[in-house]
Parts: structure tokens; sequence; C-alpha cells
């Protein structure tokens, strides 16, 4: 049964605040849309710290000996990301690393890797309950 969405804050990961990246890490900004009564009330465009890779800071399973986006460094790099959307229900974006996914959970909210490339038409998606998961998407 698909369920209607009534009242929330939804994250998209964005460069231009139309269309939703391809990958969340990369993504520069959020547009944030709250929904209310089931309905976007408002957007709010809204920095995004970038998934970026000092010389410092391991990034692989030779290094740290866990999976790629799993190890303390990478989910530092997750929080620092999530940070901005702590008061969002949903963050939405075509594709993200299992790490990612698994921080955005830890952090309470719920991810959902879409097919949808315009931001309005997976808005109206969620609100109807008819987006998809696509977590065989993620890497």
């Amino acid at each position: 049964m698909k369920r209607l969405v009534i009242s929330m804050k939804i994250a998209f990961a964005t460069d231009d605040g139309k269309t939703i990246s391809a990958h969340f890490g990369k993504a520069s900004h959020y547009l944030v849309v709250s929904i209310e009564n089931g309905q976007p009330i408002q957007r709010e465009l809204r920095d995004k710290p970038a998934h970026s890779h000092s010389s410092n800071e391991p990034h692989s399973l030779h290094v740290t000996g866990q999976p790629h986006g799993f190890d303390p460094a990478s989910q530092d790099r997750h929080n620092r990301m999530i940070d901005p959307i702590h008061d969002c229900e949903v963050m939405i974006s075509r594709g993200m690393g299992r790490g990612a996914y698994a921080s955005l959970l830890s952090a309470g909210l719920r991810p959902i890797v879409t097919d949808i490339l315009e931001i309005d038409q997976a808005a109206t998606a969620f609100i109807k309950g008819e987006i998809v998961d696509h977590t065989e998407k993620l890497h």
C-alpha cells in the first residue's frame, strides 16, 4: 500500500538546484524541500561539504583493513557532509557508496538512490510513495 507523505524535509544532492546529482559525495549542494500536507511548500539551497580525500586520510582496504567508505576517516567525512541536513528525514541522490549509505542510516536519515533526474519529479514520486530505492547502484 502506498503511503502519502504529510509533513517532512527531503534533501536532494544537487549541483544546480534542479537536478539530482549522480553522486552524493561529489555534489556541491543540497536542495531541501519542505513538505506540508503532502505538498512542497518551501525550497532551500544549502552548501554541502564535498567528498575529498587529503593525502593524510586513508582511503582503501589496504591501508585500514576495512572496506572502502567504512574506515573511520571516511565515516568522519560522511558525517561532515551529513551535518547540514540533520533536520531532514530523507536524502535522495542518483548514486553513492555503501559507506555513505550506511552513514546516512546511522545519522537517522533514509537514503534513497533514485534513477529520476529532476528534483521535482523525484519529490512527487516520494510524496506519492512511488519512488524506488535502487540499492543495486551502490558502490
